[in-house]
C-alpha cells in the first residue's frame, strides 16, 4: 500500500514537470517569434520610432492686444515675425558644418541678417576687437597672445573641422554660427536665435528642404508695430524687451525675452494687452529634423484698447502745437521767445473724455522695440525740452490770468460780489502798506481799467478787480471752490505718473515756506493765477470744460472700452477698479457744490468777450471764425524771468461740446496759443482751417499779454 502511494505521488511531480517545461517551451517559442517581429518584420518601422522620441516644448507666443482709437482705427498693433532658431542634434561635424552653410545660402538669398560675434574679419584678416579686450578673449579661447589675426582664424577653422568647403569666405560664415552656438550654449531643449524676421519665402524654402538643414526651427513671434509713428506717442507709450527685475516679479507668467508695457497705455494695460500663451510640442529625430508638431495647448490673444481720442484730430493737434511753438520761437509774433516745449489737451465736456492730448516734443515709441540704441536714448536723455515727459500731466505750470474764472465763481457765490457790483481799477491795489500789486495795464500804459463788473472783469483780465474780490472773500473761501473745479487733484485718467499739482493755500504755503506766515499778499497773488498755485494742462481742461457744462463735475478717460479675444467687452467699472488699483488713485471726496447758473453765465459771457469784442485779448484770433467760442488767454510768470503762455476755451459758446487748454512754456503772451486753440476747433467742427491775417496792430500790445 505504501509502495502504491509512492508510485503515485512521484508520476504526479513528473506530470508537473513535463507540465512546467512544455510551458517554457511554449513561451520560449513566443518570445522567439515576437523578437522576430520586432526586429526583422517591424524592425525599420520600430526604429524609426525610436529616433523620433525626442520630444521638445515650445511657446506659442499670443499676440498682443492692439490700441485703437475711437472709430477703430489702429494706432499700435503687432505684426507676425518670423525668427530662425537652432537646436544640438545628434550629427557628426561634417553634417553639421554642411547645413550651417546651406541656412546661410538661404538667409543671404533673401537678405536676412544673422548673428555675427566672431571678432575676426578677413580680407583683410584683424581683429574687431583691441586692448584689453582682445587679450581677454585670446585667453579665453587659448591663443597665443601675439597670434595673428589670420593664424587666430585658421585655429578656429582647424577647430570646428570645416572641410564641407574651400572657400574661405563660406569658411568664416560657417565659424560665425559654430562660434555663436558655442558662446551662447544650446541643446536638444535650448535653442540659440540666428536670425530674426526672415520673409515669408525664406520660411517656405526652409520647411520644403527640411532635410538640409539639421536642428533648426522656426518661430513665430508677434512684434509691436507703432502704425502712425510718433502720432500720440505719450498716450500710447511703449514695449520693450522685459528687464531683470521684471522678471523676477513676473516669471509665473512671462519668459526672460518676453516684451512688457513700460510706459503709457502699454504700461496701464499690460495685464490686458498681454493675452496668454500657447504650447506646442515637437517631435524631432536624432539628427535635428522636425518629425511632427502638434498644439498642445492654444494661446490666447490680448485684449484690444480703444481709446476716447480721434486719430484725425490727435494729428492736428499735434501739428499745430508744434507749428506754434516753432512760431513764437522764431519770432513770428514780432519778437522772439524761448519756446521749445508745451501742450494741448481737447475734451468733450460733458463726458469727460480726451478727444486729443499732445505733448511737445515727441518721440517715436518704435526706437525702443527691441531695446533702444544708445544714440537714440543719448537724443532723448540729453534734449532740455525732455520729449519723454508727457506735458499734459505730468507737468504743472502757474495759470495765470486763466484761473480768475475760478476767482469770479468763489466771489459771486460767496456773495462778497453780485452781478452788478463794480470795482474800479485805480491801476494800484493800495490796501497794504507793505504789498501794493499793480494791474497790468497799469505797468505798460499808467492808467487803470476804471469801473468793471465781472464780465468785463473778465474780457479785460483786469488783476485789479481779482485782488479785491479774493481779500473780500479770503483764500478758504477761494480754494474751497478752486478744489471743486479739481484743480490741484489728480484728475484720475488712466495714465502712470500724472501730476497733482499744487493749489496755493495756507496749507501748501506751511509745506512750502514753513518759515514764513500767509499774508493778504499771498491771497491776492493766488487770485490771479500765481503764489503756489500750478496745474496740469490736463488739470486745466477739466476745469474749463466744468465751466462750459453748467458746472457738473465730470470724470476723465481717455479708454473708452477694452475688447477682449471673446468678442466680450470690459465692463467700465471693472477698468476703472483695475486702473485705480494699478496706479494707487483714492476716491475723489471733493464737495459737490452746486453753482448758481446766472452767476456761470456772467463769468461765460466775460469769455465769450474775450474772443468776440474789439477790446478781448484774443479777438484777433477769432474775429473771422464761424463757431462762436468762449476762450480766456493766460501769461503767467515762470523761473528765469520767462513767461508761460495758455490759452482756455470751449465752444460753440450756446450749447458746449469741446474744451480746448494750450499752454507754451516760455511762449511769451497767451494771445499767441489762440490759433491752437482755433486750428483744432477747425478740425472738430470740420471747417476749413482759417486763414487769419496776422494783424497785429488790431488789437493793442498791453491787452495781449493777458
Amino acid at each position: 500500500m505504501l509502495k502504491k502511494q509512492r508510485t503515485t505521488k512521484k508520476a504526479n511531480i513528473n506530470l508537473r514537470f513535463n507540465i512546467l517545461t512544455a510551458f517554457i517551451y511554449i513561451v520560449g517559442i513566443i518570445l522567439i517569434i515576437k523578437l522576430f517581429s520586432l526586429q526583422i518584420v517591424h524592425g525599420a518601422e520600430y526604429r524609426e520610432q525610436s529616433n523620433t522620441r525626442l520630444t521638445r516644448e515650445s511657446t506659442l507666443e499670443a499676440s498682443r492686444g492692439a490700441i485703437l482709437d475711437k472709430t477703430g482705427t489702429p494706432l499700435v498693433t503687432s505684426k507676425m515675425e518670423f525668427s530662425l532658431e537652432m537646436y544640438k542634434s545628434k550629427v557628426d561635424t561634417d553634417t553639421l558644418n554642411t547645413s550651417i552653410l546651406n541656412m546661410i545660402q538661404v538667409l543671404e538669398k533673401y537678405n536676412c541678417s544673422y548673428s555675427d560675434i566672431f571678432p575676426i574679419n578677413i580680407d583683410p584678416y584683424e581683429y574687431t576687437i583691441e586692448n584689453e579686450t582682445l587679450v581677454n578673449w585670446k585667453k579665453a579661447n587659448n591663443l597665443e597672445e601675439d597670434i595673428t589675426a589670420e593664424q587666430a582664424f585658421y585655429k578656429f577653422k582647424d577647430k570646428y573641422k570645416i572641410q564641407n568647403t574651400d572657400n574661405i569666405q563660406e569658411v568664416r560664415k560657417i565659424i560665425a554660427i559654430r562660434y555663436l552656438i558655442a558662446q551662447k550654449g544650446y541643446s536638444s531643449t535650448q535653442s540659440v536665435t540666428i536670425s530674426e524676421d526672415i520673409p515669408r519665402e525664406a520660411v517656405a524654402e526652409f520647411s520644403e528642404s527640411s532635410d538640409k538643414f539639421s536642428g533648426i526651427n522656426i518661430v513665430v513671434e508677434p512684434v509691436r508695430e507703432y502704425v502712425s509713428g510718433s502720432l500720440a506717442s505719450h498716450i500710447l507709450g511703449y514695449a520693450s524687451r522685459i528687464d531683470a527685475d521684471e522678471y523676477e516679479k513676473r516669471k509665473a507668467t512671462y519668459s526672460p525675452n518676453d516684451i512688457i508695457g513700460k510706459t503709457g497705455i502699454e504700461y496701464v494695460f499690460e495685464e490686458y494687452l498681454k493675452g496668454k500663451n500657447g504650447t506646442k510640442q515637437i517631435d524631432m529625430a536624432v539628427d535635428g529634423t522636425t518629425t511632427a508638431e502638434y498644439i498642445s495647448e492654444e494661446a490666447v490673444a490680448g485684449s484690444d484698447i480703444v481709446l476716447t481720442i480721434d486719430a484725425n484730430l490727435q494729428r492736428i493737434a499735434e501739428d499745430t502745437l508744434a507749428d506754434n511753438i516753432q512760431k513764437i520761437a522764431s519770432g513770428g509774433f514780432g519778437k522772439v521767445y524761448d519756446a521749445k516745449a508745451g501742450a494741448v489737451v481737447v475734451m468733450n465736456v460733458n463726458s469727460g473724455e480726451v478727444l486729443a492730448m499732445a505733448s511737445y516734443p515727441d518721440y517715436s515709441p518704435a526706437d525702443f522695440v527691441g531695446g533702444i540704441s544708445n544714440e537714440n536714448w543719448a537724443k532723448y536723455r540729453d534734449n532740455e525740452a525732455k520729449p519723454l515727459v508727457n506735458k499734459a500731466i505730468q507737468n504743472s505750470y502757474s495759470p495765470g490770468s486763466t484761473f480768475k474764472m475760478v476767482t469770479a465763481i468763489a466771489g459771486l457765490e460767496s456773495e462778497v460780489i453780485n452781478l452788478n457790483t463794480t470795482i474800479n481799477d485805480t491801476g494800484i491795489y493800495t490796501k497794504y502798506r507793505d504789498y501794493q500789486p499793480r494791474c497790468w495795464i497799469y505797468t505798460d500804459s499808467h492808467v487803470g481799467h476804471g469801473y468793471l463788473n465781472v464780465s468785463g472783469a473778465i474780457e479785460k483780465s483786469c488783476n485789479y478787480f481779482f485782488y479785491e474780490t479774493a481779500d473780500r472773500m479770503g483764500i478758504d473761501t477761494l480754494v474751497r471752490f478752486a478744489k471743486y473745479f479739481g484743480l490741484g487733484s489728480k484728475t484720475g485718467i488712466e495714465l502712470q505718473s500724472e501730476t497733482v499739482g499744487a493749489l496755493a493755500s495756507k496749507e501748501t504755503w506751511a509745506n512750502l515756506h514753513p518759515d514764513e506766515p500767509w499774508g493778504p499778499g499771498n491771497t491776492l497773488q493766488a487770485a490771479i493765477g500765481q503764489s503756489d498755485n500750478e496745474f496740469s494742462p490736463l488739470q486745466m481742461a477739466r476745469y474749463i470744460s466744468q465751466l462750459a457744462n453748467g458746472g457738473k463735475k465730470i470724470d476723465v478717460s481717455i479708454v473708452k472700452t477694452i475688447r477682449n479675444a471673446d468678442g466680450s467687452e470690459t465692463s467700465k467699472e471693472e477698468i476703472n477698479q483695475f486702473v485705480n488699483k494699478k496706479l494707487g488713485l483714492e476716491e475723489d471726496n471733493i464737495e459737490d457744490l452746486q453753482i448758481n447758473q446766472s452767476y456761470l453765465n456772467a463769468v461765460l459771457e466775460g469769455m465769450k468777450s474775450v474772443t468776440s469784442d474789439t477790446g478781448g485779448t484774443a479777438y484777433v484770433r477769432f474775429r473771422d471764425f464761424d463757431i462762436s467760442v468762449g476762450g480766456k488767454t493766460g501769461s503767467a510768470e515762470a523761473p528765469n524771468n520767462q513767461v508761460h503762455a495758455w490759452f482756455v476755451g470751449f465752444a460753440p459758446f450756446e450749447n458746449p461740446e469741446i474744451a480746448i487748454v494750450v499752454m507754451v512754456e516760455n511762449g511769451g503772451h497767451g494771445n499767441y496759443t489762440a490759433e491752437v486753440v482755433r486750428d483744432i476747433m477747425a478740425e472738430y467742427f470740420g471747417m476749413n482751417t482759417q486763414n487769419v491775417e496776422e494783424d497785429m496792430s488790431a488789437v493793442p500790445y498791453v491787452e495781449m499779454i493777458q
